[in-house]
Order: C-alpha cells, then structure tokens, then sequence
C-alpha cells in the first residue's frame, strides 16, 4: 500500500515557524507556539518519513523509519549541558533513515536536515564510534573493500556535486602506511556524502520525495559500502 497520496508537502509555517524560533529562542515561547510545532512541523515530519522509508525501501530493503518520538526525528531539545550557548532548542529539522541492528548513531542511513533557508541532504556516518572508526580504517585498506570504496567515491562524484566528508585527522594513523593508495580516506572520522541547497520548491509539494530520493540514490554507494564494511564487525 502506497502512502505518497497522504503527503503533500512541508507547508511554508514550517518554515515560519524556524525563523521565528530563532530569534525567540526561549522555552516560554516554545510553549506558547507548541501546537504550531505540532501541526507544522511534527505532523508533516511523521509522513515524510513515512512516505521516504517506503521508497527508501526500494534501494535499501532493511532501512529503520520510524515516526515515534527521538527516532527518525531527532528531539527538538539541545543539550547544552558543554555549550556557552544555553538558547534551549534546535533551529532545524533533523530527520535520520537508518539500516543495522547497532545503536542508530553507529549505523549508517540517509539524513535529512531542514535549516531555513537551507536543505541539507546526506548518506553515511558522520562520526564512528571508536569500535566502528578502527573498523573503518582496516576497511579502508582491505584489499576488496578498498577498491571498493574508490569505486563507490567515484560513482557519487559522476551522480552531481556533492560533498565527501568527514575529515578531521592530519597524520596517518598508527600502524597504517602513509603512502596506500586510500592513505587520504584514513584521515576520515566518519564518511559522508551531502549537498546543500537553498530550500526549492518542491519541499512544499509532494515532488519533496522524489527531489530527496534522487539525491539519496545518487550517494547510496556509500551507504552500500559502509553497509559491507559493518559486515564484517559480525565476523
């Protein structure tokens, strides 16, 4: 059963709604426009992901999409617990697809980030795990899925421009040669695929699943590899 018929869009209060979050930042007004946050936000949010995984599903059959609260969309809450900045809530909609039995922030998925005037649109994992980042790493230099990888880099980057993240380190790790071919992807704290664009105009339409699917389509090789790499974890 197709669900794309009850989605028609995020309508522009969503967008309202961020702006004037971010300029009145507070818990009390929060309050105040919480059932706007519900009716413009939250309720477009639940079908999106609900329409996304089920297309989601035609290119990656085991993808989690799942509408109840802090799963596929993240609470609007911050932690600022190790922050200078104290203003209480996100200015952005951030909603996750991900496939694997691990944590969801150890899996790689499909994201979705609304941050008016912007559209962020991603595949991978932004940030291993210390378990999963030396996993990565031997991966990296393995001799079938290194390769691999290269391929999959170069599939993404003939599909459009998109970025290939994340990269923190300056040296070579420990115990792993300066001069292998995938020396540069060893300096990779996480490994991502994303492009960001000024919101078009489909996201107030129906056509914002068939925008976000042709841009997830176009990075899954790299949810497809870091899918074989979290394979061999199991061994």
């Amino acid at each position: 059963m197709t669900l794309e018929n009850d989605f028609n869009g995020f309508p522009v209060e969503c967008i309202d709604f961020y702006n004037q979050l971010r300029a009145n930042n507070s818990k009390s007004w929060f309050e105040e426009h919480k059932t706007d946050f519900e009716k413009y936000v939250m309720e477009p949010a639940r079908l999106f992901v609900k329409v996304m995984g089920q297309r989601l599903s035609k290119i990656s059959p085991a993808i989690v999409a799942d509408t109840r609260y802090s799963r596929s969309i993240f609470r609007p809450f911050r932690d600022t617990r190790f922050s200078k900045d104290k203003t209480p809530y996100k200015t952005h909609l951030g909603i996750f697809f991900w496939e694997g039995s691990l944590p969801k922030m150890d899996c790689p998925g499909y994201y979705f980030h609304l941050e008016p005037p912007n559209l962020i649109l991603g595949v991978g994992n932004h940030c291993f795990s210390k378990e999963i980042l030396e996993l990565y790493r031997d991966c990296v230099v393995d001799p079938k899925l290194g390769p691999d990888l290269r391929k999959a880099l170069e599939e993404v980057h003939a599909r459009g421009d998109y970025e290939i993240g994340v990269k923190k380190y300056k040296k070579t790790p420990r115990g792993y040669d300066k001069d292998h071919m995938n020396a540069d992807l060893l300096l990779f704290s996480g490994l991502t695929a994303s492009c960001e664009v000024v919101i078009p105009q489909e996201f107030y339409s129906k056509e914002i699943i068939n925008y976000c699917f042709t841009k997830f389509e176009d990075m899954a090789p790299i949810h497809r590899w870091l899918i074989a790499m979290l394979k061999k974890l199991k061994k």
